[in-house]
C-alpha cells in the first residue's frame, strides 16, 4: 500500500492517480468512511485530466488504527503531511461532511499560508459547528451525538447498516428506492476502520468550532448542500459557512440527501467541474434547486 508517516508516527494510506504535472484535487472523506467514498468523483476528474488524491483518515480505512489523535488538528496535520510528501501545489481541496471540517482546518492553518491552495469546496459539511450551544442555538443537541456513540459501542455493524439504509442517503424517505449495493459499500468502508477512532470522531465532527478557520480563508470557495440533509441539517451549516467565507458561492440542492456525492454523482460532478475549471479568482455561483 502507498503510505506516508505522520509526525507522530501514524501511517496514513493515500491514493494518487493521474498525470503528476496536472492540477491536483485532494478529496477529504466523511465519517466513518474512507477514500473509497470518492470513487465516483476521482474517476470522473481523472477522465478530465486532473491528478486526484485521497487519503484514509487516521483510524479509518487502511490507515493505522491508533488510539489517539482523533481530532481536527491531527486530521488537518495528516492531510498536510500527504500534501507535503507529494509536493502538491495549486490544489483544489474538496471535503464532504467531516472531511469538510478537515479541509477547512487544513486550508486555514496549513495550506493557505504556504500558498498551496487554489480553491476549497465544502459538500454537506459540518462547519461552522454542529453542536447546539448558547452561541449556536440552532445546532444539534448533544443527546443526538450521545446516541450515535451508544449505538456504535453496542453493535457497530448493525448501527452502520441502519445508518446507511436510512438517513445518510435518504433511503428512509417515502418513495425512496434503497440500493443494497450502496448500503453494503458504506458498511464495508465503515467496518474497515477502528471503533475507537470512529467513536472519538463523533466528538471531532460535532463539537469542533470552525468559525475562525472559515473567516481566515480567502481562496475561492464553493459550498454545496442538500436541503433534505438529515445528518448535517442545512439550516445550521452550509449557508452559515458561506457567509463566514470571504469569497464563496452557495448552491442548495432541492431534496438532495447527505450522501449526495453518491446518489446524485452526475449533478455533483458537473457542478464541481464547473467550479474547479473556472479560471477567474472570484467564486461565482447561485443558491439553486438543482
Amino acid at each position: 500500500m502507498t503510505t506516508i508517516t505522520s509526525r507522530d508516527g501514524v501511517k496514513i494510506f493515500y491514493k494518487d492517480w493521474g498525470p503528476k504535472d496536472a492540477q491536483p484535487i485532494v478529496f477529504h472523506h466523511g465519517w466513518p468512511l474512507s477514500a473509497d467514498d470518492w470513487d465516483a468523483q476521482m474517476l470522473y476528474f481523472l477522465s478530465k485530466g486532473y491528478r486526484v488524491v485521497a487519503h484514509d483518515r487516521r483510524g479509518h480505512g487502511r490507515s493505522d488504527q491508533v488510539s489517539d489523535g482523533h481530532d481536527m488538528d491531527h486530521y488537518a496535520a495528516d492531510a498536510a503531511a500527504v500534501v507535503e510528501h507529494l509536493d502538491l501545489r495549486n490544489v483544489v481541496h474538496i471535503g464532504h461532511s467531516t472531511g469538510g471540517g478537515e479541509a477547512t482546518r487544513y486550508v486555514a492553518r496549513h495550506g493557505q499560508p504556504q500558498g498551496r491552495v487554489a480553491k476549497l469546496v465544502l459538500i454537506a459539511a459540518v462547519p461552522p459547528i454542529m453542536l447546539q450551544t448558547a452561541a449556536n442555538p440552532g445546532g444539534t443537541p448533544m443527546s443526538v451525538f450521545d446516541d450515535l456513540r451508544q449505538q456504535l459501542a453496542a453493535n457497530r455493524s448493525q448501527f452502520y447498516t441502519d445508518f446507511a439504509a436510512g438517513p445518510f442517503y435518504g433511503f428512509n424517505r417515502p418513495g425512496a428506492a434503497p440500493s443494497q449495493a450502496i448500503i453494503s459499500n458504506w458498511w464495508r468502508q465503515a467496518m474497515m476502520g477502528g471503533a475507537k477512532a470512529q467513536y472519538d470522531g463523533v466528538t471531532a465532527f460535532s463539537e469542533t468550532d470552525f468559525t475562525e478557520d472559515l473567516k481566515l480563508i480567502t481562496v475561492p470557495a464553493l459550498v454545496m448542500h442538500g436541503d433534505d440533509d438529515q445528518v448535517v441539517p442545512i439550516a445550521d451549516s452550509g449557508p452559515l459557512s458561506a457567509k463566514l467565507l470571504q469569497n464563496s458561492a452557495l448552491k442548495v440542492y432541492e431534496k438532495f440527501p447527505h450522501g449526495m456525492c453518491t446518489t446524485h454523482a452526475e449533478v455533483v460532478n458537473r457542478d464541481l467541474l464547473e467550479f474547479v475549471a473556472r479560471p477567474d479568482a472570484k467564486a461565482q455561483g447561485r443558491s439553486a434547486a438543482a
